[in-house]
């Protein structure tokens, strides 16, 4: 999930090799009550819910949201849905959720569970959602074969991420800045290649269009917006 901007963190460019995984997935108190709050601040806005309102406009049928987060996507569903199941390994965000949840029309499914396993059969779902999640799964290739395996055939996986710019110069400024991203983004890294991950699994098709969000950092704001069908 994007947080903080490019000035920032120029001073701890260095650092990213310092942290290590378990460290950035261990942070207790920070991951469930401080991140959930810089979700709301940095990702509720009115460039990044157009985003939102633009992929959620060809869900259909039986929904999963992997990475639910503080529940942003809730008022963006189109007026049809009634219904959706998430996960969301993340207590804190689950908790900041509740509120969004008792204020919409929509009933939600919640399981406090990692995208890299989870509990539902083969060939679940209709359509599969993730906006701004796949940044940070630690096994983010794992989870992208659990949701081709909970896609029904023909069924839909929509993405909104963001991830490493095809521009040169702002690339090397991902991957600079990506350790202390990791660390203030609990776990997110700046410089993955999404279409290259969602393509990796053996969808039929991924298309997407990719470009920078207004008004925001080039190296927080290039993002990924497509389909993959099975």
């Amino acid at each position: 999930m994007v947080v903080g901007g490019h000035s920032t963190f120029i001073g701890f460019a260095g650092y990213r090799d310092q942290i290590q995984p378990d460290t950035i997935n261990g942070m207790g108190i920070y991951s469930r009550f401080v991140f959930p709050l810089l979700c709301d601040f940095a990702l509720d806005n009115t460039v990044v819910n157009e985003q939102r309102r633009q992929l959620l406009s060809q869900v259909e049928g039986a929904i999963l949201e992997i990475g639910f987060g503080t529940g942003l996507n809730l008022p963006h569903y189109p007026a049809q849905t009634r219904q959706i199941t998430t996960v969301d390994p993340n207590e804190g965000m689950s908790k900041r959720a509740q509120r969004r949840i008792k204020g919409a029309r929509i009933t939600v499914e919640q399981h406090q569970q990692r995208s890299e396993m989870m509990p539902f059969g083969d060939g679940a779902f209709d359509c599969i959602v993730s906006t701004f999640t796949l940044c940070s799964i630690a096994d983010v290739t794992q989870a992208i074969k659990e949701v081709f395996r909970v896609l029904k055939p023909e069924g839909k996986f929509l993405f909104l991420e963001h991830g490493i710019s095809p521009e040169p110069n702002i690339e090397r400024w991902q991957r600079r800045l990506n350790g202390i991203q990791q660390w203030f983004g609990d776990g997110c890294h700046l410089d993955r290649n999404m279409k290259q991950i969602i393509s990796a699994s053996p969808f039929s098709t991924v298309d997407s269009t990719e470009g920078y969000l207004e008004k925001m950092p080039k190296t927080h704001g290039y993002v990924y917006q497509g389909v993959a069908r099975k």
